[in-house]
């Protein structure tokens, strides 16, 4: 999850938490039942928050995960991609090696 987005919903969470002790605050009750209104918005508060804090911490995990697994694949492909080219230069460099064996028999025939 990018920086935004966790920006975005720790917005949302604090303006929703805000929002709620205000409205509770303006509310013509009792200064018990306003007190007591106050504590049972801040447990609600804090459960989403936790709930939330729960979920983005998946959604990284799961993230992490899948980017490693992305790198590993990707790093599989390298490798497999430099062994075949490891290959290539191998028979490539064999072939010129014949040739420079062949080159040398002749030279040391005509000498």
């Amino acid at each position: 999850m990018n920086n935004s987005s966790s920006n975005t919903i720790v917005g949302i969470l604090a303006g929703t938490a805000i929002g709620a002790t205000l409205g509770v605050l303006f509310a013509p009750y009792k200064g018990s039942e306003t007190r007591q209104k106050i504590a049972d918005e801040a447990i609600n508060a804090k459960d989403i928050i936790v709930e939330n804090a729960s979920d983005i911490s998946e959604k990284v995990a799961s993230t992490f995960v899948n980017k490693t697994d992305t790198l590993d694949d990707q790093l599989e492909t390298v490798v497999s991609n430099v062994s075949h080219k490891t290959e290539d230069v191998i028979s490539s460099l064999e072939k010129k090696l014949k040739e420079l064996k062949e080159k040398n028999k002749k030279l040391q025939k005509s000498a």
